[in-house]
């Protein structure tokens, strides 16, 4: 068997198309057969040689809980995979793993898996052959279908690798454009002014080089970037000398938790205050860089009386960020969802983005970061304003045929969007899925997938924290459960197979992505161990390839920034902020008991949904915890039970993502609420995405009450101090230096 088809062409097909690629080795022909690397594949129920009952055997994949591409290892044992932990070989999660990880084993096993694929007949999904299933693909997008290609759309969660290779591939093929990628958590404002004032959209952070954090609602411990990346950094820079850390945010979160200085700013108004913070520096002269008159202008309008105003933070203490920030350089200074997601989110972040500028920490604590020299493999990342695009194209009728994989638009959209509704009106949808979620059960045709420890892929991960990036592969880490379920490789192969001949030539996605392996070009070869044609053994054995990376230093600039704070609305009083925990994530992860069950870090509620209040709101409405308030937006209402924490602003209300399903398997449906159902449709003025932290709500008591269910008892200690603290700089004269 052979891939007719020039190298160029062959090259591209396995995703290596940059200028000035390779093939490994000198002496391969033009055209490259695939018996060379030919292996049988035996399931894994059918035990190895070397295998010994009892005794489990590691295998290298990676996490797909997460866009973060952290490596696992799987421990395998009777053909069953029993555990997983993290791949020490992997620069992203150094042989760590989160709680997300580790539940992949009951995401694996849930018995709410789909197992058969399903087709709509009149008003109901009932389950069809894989035959069936793929004569309805071939009559809808096969090359006799007259599908025209604008009708035609697809809508992701963050892909990489090779699997964004085919689906790109798939796309031009049919001649769509219309690849949706849409992450209700993500870093899209940041990524914009970082690619804008830093010339690098993912900069390399340097935790443990800072003398101080000062995050503005970026919690990189919990959901930011790449948390289990970001934990073991944070406990370098919490080593030696101790750097510390100030969290500023409207609603406490897991980093707001572990900080040093929490200041629970007045949401919306953090821009105003990296603003304030910045002309105090420059005022005392403590800045290492000079700013441009015109930058200096605007900063004088942000006068510490003035930005106390506006924001609800003291002047002390704003000159005492600024003092930190000062003696404890180099410092540090990040932007998350809070900051970001507001109507005037980019100039916000920019704001803070000008303290690095300022404090000359570019090059010290944020670099350059490396780049994977393939630019079909690198990361998709999603975003909501590909969401807003979506639903526009759904109301105006733009699509015949969508396309939806690892993502639940039906859910995470806000109602007024009319996702749900907008679904209707296309002729044909597909869902690549592994659980009845509200978009799957929409869809024409389910075509059931494998799951993250039964499928082949690749990944390349947006943040590469290392000097050199790296690809990371995931591989079978059993035989799968179910027999009819497929890998998503292996169906879209099979998609473009009715499109492009060439791709014949692969007998399955696993072919295909050995074949990719072993002709990486050589830039991408030159740290893989051993000889090319053991490249693909070794890859198998690490699970990750480490690439050559170009060091492009960073190029600082200023952009223009008018940051303006919105007046109270007197209707809706209040600010929403529907905040992200480490365990449901957006809600992908309710359907797995174990993470329903771990407490919320800071609330300690499990297995449901409640409405974070001040004390001080909660005495005016006179609520106490386990009543319910009802939260009303102009979009809509919800009903939660209250949990009151002193971790909030008295003028904001926060409910948790991730319950509130209306389907999505036993353990998720009709439990809790699910604050994205209420937002306000409004777009952050520079980048159009969906501003998720500015809608305004206004609370009232509901006149219900049912016992909250939480970990733990009071918050504090009544005086009785039963744990010991002291100060940081008496640790730093004691066993800080130790």
């Amino acid at each position: 068997m052979s891939v007719k088809v020039n190298r160029r062409k062959f090259l591209k097909m396995l995703g290596w198309g940059g200028a000035g690629t390779a093939l490994t080795g000198c002496d391969l022909p033009t055209t490259v057969t695939l018996e060379e690397g030919k292996e049988e594949v035996v399931s894994y129920l059918m035990p190895e040689e070397y295998a010994i009952p009892g005794i489990g055997v590691w295998y290298a994949s990676t996490c797909t809980q997460c866009e973060a591409g952290c490596g696992l290892h799987g421990r395998v044992r009777e053909g069953r995979v029993l555990k997983v932990e993290g791949n020490p070989d992997s620069p992203v999660n150094h042989g760590k793993s989160c709680m997300m990880g580790q539940s992949t084993v009951q995401s694996h096993y849930n018995p709410d898996r789909i197992t058969s694929p399903m087709m709509r007949k009149g008003s109901t999904l009932q389950s069809v052959s894989w035959d069936e299933a793929m004569s309805a693909l071939t009559s809808k997008i096969g090359p006799d279908s007259g599908v025209k290609g604008d009708r035609v759309g697809m809508i992701t969660g963050t892909v990489s690798g090779h699997q964004a290779v085919i689906i790109d591939e798939l796309l031009a093929q049919v001649g769509s454009k219309n690849h949706y990628v849409h992450e209700v958590i993500n870093t899209s404002v940041w990524s914009s002014v970082c690619r804008d004032m830093l010339g690098d959209e993912m900069p390399k952070l340097n935790y443990d080089k800072a003398g101080v954090i000062l995050s503005f609602g970026a919690d990189f411990l919990g959901t930011w970037i790449s948390p289990v990346h970001n934990m073991g950094e944070y406990a370098k820079f919490r080593k030696g000398a101790r750097g510390s850390l100030i969290q500023v945010e409207p609603k406490m979160t897991l980093t707001g938790g572990n900080a040093d200085l929490w200041i629970p700013a007045k949401p919306g108004t953090e821009g105003a205050l990296a603003l304030g913070i910045a002309n105090f520096i420059i005022e005392r002269g403590w800045n290492a860089v000079d700013v441009p008159s015109s930058i200096a202008k605007t900063l004088n309008q942000y006068t510490l009386t003035a930005v106390e105003k506006v924001t609800g933070v003291p002047v002390n203490k704003i000159k005492r960020i600024a003092s930190m920030l000062t003696e404890r350089a180099p410092s540090l200074v990040i932007a998350g969802a809070s900051t970001e997601n507001h109507e005037n989110g980019y100039d916000a972040v920019a704001s803070v983005m000008l303290l690095n500028l300022i404090m000359g920490n570019i090059g010290k604590t944020i670099e350059a970061s490396a780049k994977f020299p393939e630019k079909a493999l690198r990361a998709k990342q999603g975003n909501t304003k590909d969401l807003l695009l979506l639903a526009k194209a759904l109301k105006d009728n733009k699509l015949d045929v969508l396309f939806t994989y690892n993502t639940n638009p039906a859910f995470t959209a806000p109602a007024v969007l009319q996702v749900s509704e907008g679904l209707s009106s296309v002729g044909f949808k597909v869902a690549f899925s592994m659980f009845p979620d509200e978009t799957t059960l929409q869809a024409d045709l389910v075509l059931p997938i494998h799951s993250g420890m039964e499928d082949w892929g690749t990944h390349v991960p947006a943040y590469q924290p290392d000097t050199s990036s790296v690809l990371s592969l995931q591989q079978p880490l059993m035989e799968p459960i179910h027999k009819e379920t497929r890998g998503f490789g292996d169906i879209m192969l099979s998609m473009l197979k009715l499109r492009n001949k060439n791709f014949g030539d692969f007998p399955d996605y696993y072919s295909y992505l050995q074949t990719a392996v072993a002709n990486m070009p050589a830039d991408v070869t030159g740290s893989v161990e051993g000889a090319s044609k053991d490249i693909w053994s070794n890859v198998l054995q690490k699970g990750i390839v480490k690439a050559k990376a170009s060091a492009n230093a960073l190029t600082p600039k200023l952009v223009d920034m008018k940051f303006k704070v919105k007046h109270d609305n007197s209707g809706y009083p209040m600010h929403l902020v529907p905040s992200a925990r480490l365990g449901l994530w957006d809600g992908r992860h309710a359907n797995i008991p174990w993470l329903q069950e771990f407490p919320d870090q800071i609330a300690k509620v499990v297995w449901g949904s409640w409405a974070e209040l001040h004390p001080k709101k909660a005495s005016e409405l006179g609520v106490k915890n386990g009543d319910y308030v009802r939260v009303t937006s102009a979009s809509g209402s919800i009903e939660a039970q209250v949990y009151i924490h002193k971790g909030i602003h008295p003028d904001a209300v926060s409910v948790p993502m991730g319950q509130g399903h209306d389907e999505f398997g036993r353990y998720a449906k009709g439990r809790g609420v699910n604050p994205l159902k209420i937002l306000n449709p409004l777009m952050e003025r520079r980048t159009g995405e969906l501003a998720t932290h500015a809608t305004r709500v206004k609370v009232t008591n509901a006149h219900k009450h049912e016992k909250l269910v939480h970990l733990g008892g009071s918050e504090t200690q009544v005086g009785r101090k039963f744990v010991k603290t002291i100060s940081v700089d008496q640790l730093r004269r004691t066993e800080g230096e130790a």
